[in-house]
């Protein structure tokens, strides 16, 4: 496993993550298929086996549940390792609530404490803010405020499209910026990447295997059980994002599967800190960890890529 800098926060990051987003379960129909909380358990102890230090989820992930088995997996172990969470969806009231006021924010961390059983965050970030909600400074007070009281000890947005890391950026100064980024979407890298870079605010890449898509293992027509966030998606689209992976299966080779290639795709990216890889079970995290030592693209593989994005991924 290779580290590197999160932004200038001090902090060494293991560049491959664990998304604590799937571990979280189905239950509330919000992640990605039936989970075993064991195993789950098991494969964030493989993941700090084998070199990860990085450790991203959400109080709304299975409306507690992730958080709650980070908690228990990481006892005894918490020291050494870089917990990151999110806030903003305000469950406690149900599906489809948002809220970033100061009082709820509190509110949340402490619930987001107990979850952890630990008595600090390392990275606090708001969860999906509108654009409105990141252009008004009184948003990221809290915050600071949280940082300098030791509670915290860097904060951050988890967003959606660039504009809104640029907004935040101009407005808040956070120390991290969570957005996806993978083979179909390099958007972020346009603009976001560099000027994050130029004032040494960290990014954190989320869904570089595209909600699993890029995995390979997904064959036109799969289905998806109720529960999964997938199954409800047009079949259109599921169609083509499949189609979209099978013309990039020549990324995988010795020792590189198309996981690994994914993975390593964003590992390109010198502006990442951290690629997180989501996870249920120890096969697919011992997996996804080894795209840190997986083969390098060549200009070859690179351009073959650009091309294939320039056709919209059709030949």
């Amino acid at each position: 496993m290779k580290y590197r800098d999160f932004g200038k926060t001090g902090l060494k990051v293991s560049e491959v993550g664990f998304g604590g987003w799937a571990i979280g379960g189905n239950e509330h129909g919000n992640s990605y298929g039936p989970t075993d909380d064991k195993v789950s358990i098991d494969a964030i102890h493989k993941a700090i086996d084998l070199g990860c230090n990085f450790f991203d989820t959400a109080d709304v992930y299975g409306w507690g549940h992730s958080e709650e088995l980070l908690g228990k997996a990481l006892k005894g172990k918490r020291d050494h390792l870089i917990i990151a969470t999110k806030v903003g969806s305000d469950f406690y009231q149900g599906a489809g609530f948002q809220t970033f006021t100061p009082d709820y924010v509190r509110y949340a961390f402490e619930k987001s404490l107990q979850r952890l059983k630990t008595d600090y965050i390392d990275v606090y970030q708001l969860h999906n803010p509108s654009l409105r909600i990141l252009n008004r400074p009184e948003t990221y007070e809290v915050l600071q405020e949280l940082k300098k009281e030791g509670k915290i000890r860097a904060w951050g947005v988890s967003i959606f499209d660039p504009i809104e890391g640029l907004t935040a950026l101009k407005i808040g100064q956070p120390d991290s910026i969570q957005v996806a980024f993978n083979l179909f979407n390099i958007k972020p890298a346009e603009e976001l990447f560099p000027k994050a870079d130029d004032v040494g605010c960290a990014i954190i890449a989320r869904e570089a295997l595209a909600n699993g898509f890029l995995t390979g293992k997904f064959e036109p027509g799969a289905k998806f059980e109720s529960g999964d966030i997938r199954h409800n998606w047009p079949k259109d689209y599921l169609l083509a994002r499949i189609l979209a992976t099978q013309k990039l299966k020549f990324m995988a080779r010795k020792h590189r599967s198309m996981t690994q290639a994914a993975l390593r795709f964003a590992l390109h990216n010198e502006h990442i800190a951290v690629v997180l890889s989501g996870a249920k079970t120890p096969e697919q995290i011992e997996e996804n960890l080894a795209a840190s030592d997986s083969p390098a693209f060549s200009p070859e593989e690179l351009q073959e890529i650009a091309n294939l994005r320039e056709k919209g991924f059709k030949k």
